[in-house]
């Protein structure tokens, strides 16, 4: 029977092995210890290891001895199901690679629809009209992809976890030039999705003046078990869960946004898939029974289940 890290191992040369060898032995050893995309991953590493991009990977032929065994530690972490992205300090988003480690959401590919319906809003207005508010933004991601893919654009980064505001000034500190060659700004805030906007609040002096709203919440409910162990044992549970029914800061989020905006603003809202059209008690009912959204919609990722809900701030002050 194999079990995970078994398997035969490969060649030894002196003082090098055969990547390939190598690469075909991770391979076989993530694939039996439950990793998702064992192929992927062996290459990413290796090609960590080596220094070089995965697509030029293939043009070396061995690992030499210090190689070897720092690719060795590494799929020794993997197999025990920490995130590839943690082993390699990075998540790609859309055009961006963002730094990432413990103690801060590693972004996903779902959420990079969310920031395309928000840079498609903020790329149709005029330039000083760009003006965007992303709550929860953990890493940074969304906010950076924003800034630097509807430029020139100022983007309100907020973020309530003390780690993960470390890692999203460490991404505005790396985007740095980039922000700067396109005239764009980022702003990290230290404030509560839910009351950031409120009188006395960072955000107050931003009401009625914002374009577009962006929010990856917290959505699971405490107390429901995460099946993938990368979510589970290594996202901050902050990132994860959002009250009883998983919906807490997301009504937060919710009053933040409607006063934020300017009339015709757009929000656009990430949820889990149990909590889109479909649902009794979902985001778009929410926004329905707030009385200060219309053109409420729900939209479906690349797998065809409910993802995110955009929605804009009518004229009327609606709900207090």
């Amino acid at each position: 029977m194999t079990t995970p890290g078994s398997g035969p191992s490969p060649r030894v040369m002196g003082g090098w092995v055969s990547l390939r060898d190598a690469i075909a032995d991770a391979q076989r050893r993530l694939e039996a210890a439950g990793v998702p995309s064992p192929e992927t991953d062996a290459l990413l590493l290796a090609a960590h290891v080596m220094g070089v991009p995965r697509g030029r990977l293939m043009l070396h032929d061995r690992l030499e001895s210090e190689q070897r065994t720092a690719y060795e530690r590494l799929l020794t972490r993997r197999i025990v199901r920490v995130p590839l992205q943690h082993l390699l300090g990075v998540a790609p988003f859309r055009n961006l690679e963002v730094l990432v480690g413990p103690g801060v959401f590693i972004p996903r590919p779902e959420t990079e629809l969310v920031a395309q319906a928000a840079i498609d809003v903020l790329r149709s207005l005029p330039v000083e009209e760009r003006r965007a508010v992303d709550l929860c933004t953990g890493s940074g991601a969304v906010a950076l992809a924003l800034a630097t893919e509807a430029a020139p654009a100022t983007v309100w980064a907020v973020e309530v976890d003390p780690e993960a505001l470390t890692w999203a000034r460490r991404n505005v500190a790396e985007q740095s030039s980039s922000l700067s060659e396109v005239g764009s700004h980022v702003e990290v805030v230290e404030a509560d999705a839910r009351t950031c906007a409120r009188e006395g609040s960072p955000l107050a002096g931003l009401v009625a003046d914002i374009a577009v709203v962006t929010m990856n919440p917290p959505y699971v409910p405490e107390g429901a078990r995460v099946r993938d162990p990368e979510v589970r044992d290594f996202d901050p549970a902050i990132a994860l869960y959002g009250g009883p029914d998983g919906m807490d800061v997301i009504r937060g989020g919710i009053d933040s946004a409607a006063h934020l905006l300017r009339p015709g603003g757009l929000v656009v809202i990430e949820h889990a898939d149990e909590q889109g059209d479909e649902a009794e008690e979902g985001v778009p009912v929410l926004l329905a029974a707030d009385g200060r959204w219309v053109e409420i919609s729900d939209h479906r990722d690349l797998a065809r289940k409910p993802r995110f809900t955009t929605a804009r701030r009518g004229l009327s002050g609606g709900a207090p």
